[in-house]
């Protein structure tokens, strides 16, 4: 039994968002995500993916996109994205019901690997813009951005911690956490995010978001402080699932 991990599929089987346009990299990619994960893994492993599933606004408008989720294999996990509108992190419970069995929502909640629990949420990543001069030195940002950042920052912790707290009452000690933006923006050497995972121990951190070769540096990976941070966007890893565990 094998733990995988993937983010940004970026699927749109329903509407008309190709991701071609991004590079070749994209070309077919939704072919090398049902190649690769066919490829390695098997029914009994679990695959996280961690978040931008879909293009799709509605819940109608993403059916065929969860279905093509839905036929990989494994036991699949999903993480919200920033593109997840057809989501509505209060409605976790709906959705979890609606697709029991199929597949899981990971939301203020937790979701077991052997004695690992799963925990996670989409985090925050307070992106710009920064203001450098030419030797990359900070002259200054948006601060009315950066406020409102702090106040997304925050209700992600609050949730972070439901997902890690209802793990812990239900007795779990060892964990692996889940976000979908990174733990860190590029000027930030620890966060809320980092903090948090230090606190309760956890053995990774697996984020997506980044990317473009340009972006894929842009938060942590490897080695910090005793976690172990990965970076699974789909187009880092030629959208071939990352073994977490």
């Amino acid at each position: 039994m094998a733990l995988y991990a993937l983010g940004d599929l970026h699927l749109s089987f329903q509407t008309d968002k190709s991701m071609d346009r991004f590079g070749a990299v994209w070309k077919h990619h939704e072919q090398k995500i049902e190649t690769q994960a066919g490829r390695l893994i098997r029914p009994e492993d679990t695959l996280v993916l961690t978040g931008d599933h879909s293009w799709g606004r509605k819940m109608e408008e993403c059916r065929e996109d969860l279905a093509f989720i839905e036929r990989l294999p494994g036991r699949k996990i999903l993480l919200r994205g920033n593109h997840d509108m057809f989501w509505d992190a209060a409605k976790t419970d709906r959705l979890n019901a609606e697709f029991a069995g199929r597949l899981f929502f990971l939301q203020n909640n937790f979701a077991a690997y052997e004695d690992y629990a799963l925990v996670g949420t989409k985090g925050y990543t307070f992106e710009g813009p920064f203001y450098l001069d030419r030797r990359g030195r900070i002259l200054g940002w948006d601060e009315e951005r950066e406020k409102q950042a702090r106040k997304l920052v925050d209700r992600e912790i609050r949730r972070l911690r439901e997902s890690f707290a209802a793990a812990r009452k239900a007795g779990y000690r060892k964990y692996i956490m889940f976000l979908h933006y990174p733990p860190t923006n590029i000027l930030e050497q620890t966060s809320p995010f980092t903090e948090i995972a230090e606190e309760y121990g956890a053995e990774a951190v697996v984020y997506s978001h980044c990317h473009g070769e340009a972006r894929f540096g842009d938060s942590i990976r490897g080695m910090f402080h005793g976690v172990r941070y990965m970076l699974v966007s789909g187009d880092y890893l030629d959208f071939c699932p990352a073994r977490v565990k």
